[in-house]
């Protein structure tokens, strides 16, 4: 079969022996895969990757000298079973999964791992027990996008937001575009982008945001004024001097009534959530220096690279601080439906498809934010649309 193949960052359509499905895996006829950020990352920082996840537990990861094909963000048509897998869903019917698979040295991320080659191919082989099918004839080019999204609903998910929130998404790439598009569909009402990219900006939009702030022009923060957040420690403590003075008014004593007004929630500082989608280094800082006190933020931006930020800033603003990653097996199926019923408008995100030839174009020009967002491998194509 053909496929891309990444070694020491080049990147070239080899011929490959046709995958065998092991006991309780399918094969899949690739009909579409997403190109991720996370590919462009291993492209030239997968010995850095790799190096991180070694020390977590996982040392399979793809290195710079390992022929890797990359590819797991996929739909395909079932082609064929391995020894001892259910057969529950016909041949031919068109399915996505989760992109991990077990083999005989233990479990790896197809796409992502030398011993799990991913659908920058014309077929790949994944595991029945995270393969669902597609539900309501959603077409086989936005079913790709299932487990990007699935990345975005997780992080909002972990986020804990409420509709009433406002949420600021720091970056619009795929990852803030993804999130945008979650919040949307979870009844978010204001949405707050930031991105220093018109084109990335007009994407934002497009998928659900309220307003898209030029960070060269604005903070994505000024926006806010009116939600009631707190932006300076005095402020703060002027605010707390207030409550505590009206309160000892009050015939009964002070803790009783604080206590009552704790246990309805009514003495929760209010905060924005803030998702910081850039994966930069220095964003974070920038974040917990510019944001309101006791915001929370998210960080689903993958950054390839040490960073700092100051702790005591985030002590004294008393930053809530969360890192996300991935998504579980209930969250891919419930985004996959979410795509399908239309609850979520994830075709704005698709901007470019290429053949396997394309592959290596695509990935240039990935690098300007200007061009594309997702750009869609379909290795039955003969032909470039970017």
């Amino acid at each position: 079969m053909k496929a891309v193949a990444c070694q020491n960052g080049d990147l070239t359509v080899v011929d490959l022996p046709d995958p065998t499905p092991g006991p309780g895996h399918v094969l899949l006829d690739v009909t579409g895969c997403g190109i991720c950020g996370s590919d462009l990352h291993s492209r030239h920082h997968a010995d850095a990757q790799a190096d991180v996840l070694a020390e977590a537990g996982y040392d399979g990861y793809g290195r710079s000298n390992e022929q890797v094909v990359f590819g797991h963000e996929f739909c395909g048509l079932v082609a064929g079973y391995g020894r001892g897998a259910t057969k529950k869903i016909k041949l031919g019917t068109p399915v996505v999964a989760m992109p991990l698979i077990r083999k005989d040295n233990g479990m790896h991320a197809i796409g992502l791992s030398a011993s799990a080659p991913g659908a920058y191919a014309d077929q790949v082989v994944i595991e029945e027990a995270f393969m669902l099918g597609v539900p309501n004839g959603l077409s086989p080019q936005i079913a790709v996008l299932t487990e990007p999204m699935a990345i975005g609903y997780h992080a909002v998910r972990r986020s804990e937001i409420s509709k009433k929130d406002a949420a600021v998404v720091i970056g619009c790439g795929p990852v803030g575009l993804a999130v945008i598009s979650m919040l949307k569909a979870r009844g978010v009402e204001t949405i707050v982008a930031s991105d220093f990219s018109p084109a990335r900006r007009a994407l934002a939009t497009a998928c659900g945001a309220s307003v898209a702030i030029d960070p060269n022009v604005a903070t994505p923060y000024s926006v806010l004024g009116g939600h009631g957040y707190v932006t300076s420690i005095s402020d703060n403590v002027a605010g707390a001097l207030t409550v505590m003075k009206a309160l000892r008014k009050l015939p009964v004593p002070w803790h009783v009534v604080f206590r009552a007004l704790e246990k309805i929630g009514k003495t929760a500082p209010k905060r924005p959530i803030v998702f910081e989608c850039v994966g930069v280094a220095g964003i974070i800082d920038q974040i917990i220096t510019a944001a309101p006190l006791n915001s929370r933020v998210v960080v689903a931006g993958v950054c390839m690279e040490p960073d700092r930020f100051r702790p005591v800033m985030a002590i004294n603003k008393q930053i809530d601080l969360r890192f996300v990653v991935g998504y579980d097996p209930l969250e891919f199926r419930d985004t996959l439906h979410m795509l399908a019923n239309g609850t979520v408008n994830a075709a704005p995100m698709i901007t470019g498809t290429v053949a396997l030839t394309g592959v290596a174009a695509a990935f240039d020009t990935l690098q300007n934010p200007e061009h594309h967002a997702k750009i869609i491998i379909d290795p039955r194509k003969t032909t470039n649309t970017i």
